[in-house]
């Protein structure tokens, strides 16, 4: 009968090691290469950034971080904050006092323009 439990624990542990490598590791934010992601919380939606959605050769993800570890997870000390992604962070914009995004449309594109350029 001993030999059994011995089986059972080293199958519930195989399964335990799966179950947390598979959630902790490999996770992509988004499903693109190159990912713009805006962290912002709900009392804050009025300084949402609008033109997101603008940006080309992208996936976009607005994330909010009133539930779960999001502010913990990617160190978002204020909202909102735009993270560029490409595997890793490349580029990080926060808002100023007035908790809105001074960054430009056109100087997000760029970090996104220079990353595609690299590849050739």
């Amino acid at each position: 009968m001993k030999p059994i439990w011995k089986i059972f624990s080293v199958y519930v542990l195989t399964i335990l090691f799966m179950i947390i490598c598979s959630t902790s590791f490999g996770q992509k934010i988004c499903k693109e290469d190159i990912c713009v992601v805006e962290f912002n919380a709900g009392w804050n939606e009025k300084n949402s950034v609008n033109y997101l959605d603008s940006l080309t050769d992208c996936g976009i993800k607005r994330i909010s971080i009133d539930k779960g570890d999001w502010a913990k997870e990617y160190n978002i000390t204020v909202v909102p904050t735009i993270i560029v992604f490409n595997g890793k962070e490349v580029e990080r914009f926060k808002a100023d006092l007035s908790f809105a995004i001074q960054a430009k449309l056109e100087d997000i594109q760029d970090i996104i323009d220079d990353i595609n350029m690299e590849d050739f």
